[in-house]
């Protein structure tokens, strides 16, 4: 029954974005971000169903790593090519 006390979410999820500062490239934090959300619905809505808490979970972190790379991805999902060089 741990995985329905909303703070061990909320933990969780502190513990996904420090995982995110170590490795960087934004894995991550939309596991946290999903997380941080499902600990806060926790705590309005009491849920005791493990399989409705871990689909919410999915949902949740899909849509939260979708919206960060709309925001943070290239523009055009091309590779920067420099086309000179600094030293020139």
């Amino acid at each position: 029954m741990l995985w329905s006390v909303w703070w061990v979410w909320l933990s969780a999820a502190l513990a996904l974005a420090t995982l995110e500062v170590i490795v960087p490239g934004y894995i991550f934090l939309g596991f946290a971000a999903g997380a941080g959300v499902l600990g806060l619905v926790l705590l309005v809505v009491p849920i005791a169903s493990l399989p409705l808490i871990l689909a919410i979970f999915a949902v949740l972190s899909l849509l939260a790593y979708l919206a960060m790379r709309r925001i943070f991805g290239l523009r055009g999902e091309a590779p920067k090519v420099w086309d000179r060089d600094i030293n020139d």
